[in-house]
């Protein structure tokens, strides 16, 4: 007797069978009724879906592929998480590889990935990242890929990220209505889309606040501590240095917090400090320091509910989705309103 298939399934249900599949692996757009209609007809039939089958069968297993910059940065780990509770609630394991914030191991990663034939790939890029052929590449593979957080936006794939133009914006915004007039900004690598948006944003707020520009005062780093570090050395040699820097992000600003308070400075009377993420460290430092909440638990799970979706789309009709999340100013101590 010919084994009972998921097309007989859908045939007495009288439903396709890609409704099917997705109500066997729990797909939160299949109602619950439908899901309890075809659990019902597959136990009546014995029909348990054979997953090797089906994983040589669609040439990919049941393993998403995430490759993030740092996974110790705790924007990144926070994602994950996000990105892994979705993929563990519809039937799907992650595998997690990092960058190092080189171009070099973000190739090698992806290409491993796709060697080990995972079912898509969820990435936010590396700060080196401004040829993206590696990512055409396993497009073209047909592997499924979605960006978040740092993305390529000349890519056609669906991203999930925030108003960096919006949320920079209203950071030095609040730093130029408490009173800082010399706004500077400690940037990350030039020609990564997210940097460029952060940069447009606060030159828009110290236009609209009629506050010049100066070059001296936009300089640019990596992403880690070390970073604002070496930042705040550059800051600290200037004969005139800025009161107020917007970092890139929270370890930025941390590395710049701690060497301005190691060469006297007092914070945020002498030098205001804004970050970007919100991460824990950022309300343990005395003064806390004001920064953008970015909502990274919610990112990894957009991303991976566009990458789940991508899976049951038709790939000739598949057209690329951007989910913009909104961000939040927490503002503290470190740029309290300036005295006078």
């Amino acid at each position: 007797m010919a084994q009972f298939t998921i097309k007989d399934l859908a045939r007495e249900l009288d439903v396709s069978a890609s409704t099917v599949s997705r109500a066997l692996r729990g797909h939160p757009d299949i109602s619950d009724a439908t899901k309890k209609r075809v659990a019902e007809a597959a136990e009546r039939h014995n029909y348990h879906p054979n997953q090797l089958a089906q994983s040589l069968q669609k040439r990919r297993s049941n393993t998403i592929g995430v490759i993030v910059p740092e996974i110790g940065h705790d924007f990144f780990s926070t994602a994950i998480s996000g990105i892994e509770e979705v993929a563990y609630e519809n039937g799907y394991t992650i595998m997690v590889c990092q960058s190092g914030e080189t171009l070099r191991r973000e190739i090698i990663n992806t290409q491993a990935l796709v060697a080990n034939r995972v079912a898509g790939l969820l990435i936010a890029i590396s700060s080196q990242t401004t040829n993206s052929e590696h990512l055409s590449g396993a497009m073209r593979q047909g592997v499924p890929l979605v960006q978040f957080d740092r993305v390529v936006e000349s890519l056609p794939t669906s991203k999930v990220v925030v108003d960096d133009f919006r949320a920079a914006y209203i950071a030095t915004s609040h730093l130029a209505e408490a009173g800082y007039r010399r706004i500077g900004h400690m940037a990350g690598q030039d020609g990564i889309a997210l940097n460029r948006n952060r940069f447009e944003g606060y030159r828009a707020a110290l236009h609209d606040h009629d506050l010049d520009y100066d070059a001296r005062f936009h300089l640019h780093g990596g992403y880690a501590e070390e970073d604002g570090r070496r930042g705040a050395a550059r800051y600290l040699a200037m004969a005139e240095r800025p009161d107020a820097v917007l970092a890139i992000n929270d370890p930025v600003a941390v590395g710049l917090y701690v060497e301005f308070k190691r060469a006297g400075l007092r914070i945020p009377d002498d030098i205001a400090l804004v970050g970007f993420s919100d991460t824990p460290a950022a309300a343990l430092i005395e003064p806390a320091l004001t920064t953008v909440f970015q909502p990274a638990f919610a990112m990894g799970r957009a991303a991976a509910s566009l990458l789940l979706k991508q899976f049951d789309a038709d790939d000739a009709t598949m057209v690329p989705e951007t989910v913009v999340l909104d961000t939040e100013l927490r503002v503290r101590g470190s740029s309290a309103r300036r005295r006078g």
